[in-house]
């Protein structure tokens, strides 16, 4: 019982961070969203499925939201 208590605190606690983090940012947007950036999750070289942008280039939805699109 005691171990289930504590990983139901630190589950919590994780939840409670990204709450917090959605909360303080503008438009409750995490940065960094496209996953062809990391070299683990995109092997094949992919272009992001999320914004269109190769694994050189910077995420193309940042870029859209700087200029108010």
């Amino acid at each position: 019982m005691q171990l289930f208590l504590i990983v139901l605190t630190l589950l919590g606690l994780g939840f409670a961070g990204i709450a917090i983090k959605i909360w303080a940012k503008k438009d409750g947007e995490f940065a960094g969203t496209c996953a062809s950036q990391s070299p683990f999750l995109n092997e094949e070289g992919e272009a992001c499925s999320f914004c269109g942008a190769a694994p050189d280039q910077k995420c193309q939805k940042e870029d859209a939201a700087a200029k108010g699109v």
